[in-house]
């Protein structure tokens, strides 16, 4: 399906078909990771009120869920693991804090060494997915045509190019203009 299509029966069922095409890739750990990263972690950022954070342990898990999903960088497994759990928690209150300038959360993650905007993203879109999307090889090269530029710049690009299709999906669907 192209990223162009606006036929909602078809978005829903690829969206119904993620666990099977996920089991189908045949990598370890993958899906109970993608479980976690999935069902798991949002309701445990959420829960932490007023101060919503996420615990070195929880990066670790969503950093292995995003290599074993995506390019195995070992070096970006190496530094998370390096990170002070107080560290964690303290930039990823401050990012949280940071919402809805998406912007500024992912400037506020990415001082934790080894986060990039794409893991900044994955942390975002599980603290916050309606309003920030996980930057995913896959999504890049649907919505931008390309995966290759990782900045905070080609980020807000993603996040607009997916907002907008949203827009224009509800608007499809339910015929009402959203605002």
């Amino acid at each position: 399906m192209e990223f162009k299509c606006s036929d909602v029966n078809l978005w829903r069922e690829a969206l119904s078909a993620y666990s099977a095409r996920i089991e189908s890739l045949n990598k370890p750990d993958l899906v109970s990771l993608d479980s976690f990263y999935r069902h798991q972690l949002p309701p445990l950022l959420r829960g932490r009120n007023p101060n919503p954070h996420i615990t070195k342990s929880e990066l670790s898990q969503l950093m292995k869920w995003k290599l074993t999903r995506g390019k195995w960088r070992p070096r970006l497994m190496d530094f998370v693991s390096s990170l002070d759990e107080g560290t964690v928690k303290s930039a990823s209150q401050k990012a949280f804090q940071a919402l809805p300038d998406i912007s500024k959360v992912v400037s506020e993650l990415t001082v934790l060494k080894g986060v990039g905007p794409a893991t900044a993203s994955a942390i975002l879109a599980a603290y916050a997915p309606e309003v920030a999307p996980f930057m995913s090889d896959e999504a890049m090269e649907a919505a931008l045509g390309s995966s290759k530029d990782y900045s905070l710049k080609q980020y807000m690009l993603f996040v607009e190019k997916l907002q907008a299709k949203a827009k224009s999906s509800v608007e499809f669907c339910c015929g009402s203009q959203v605002e």
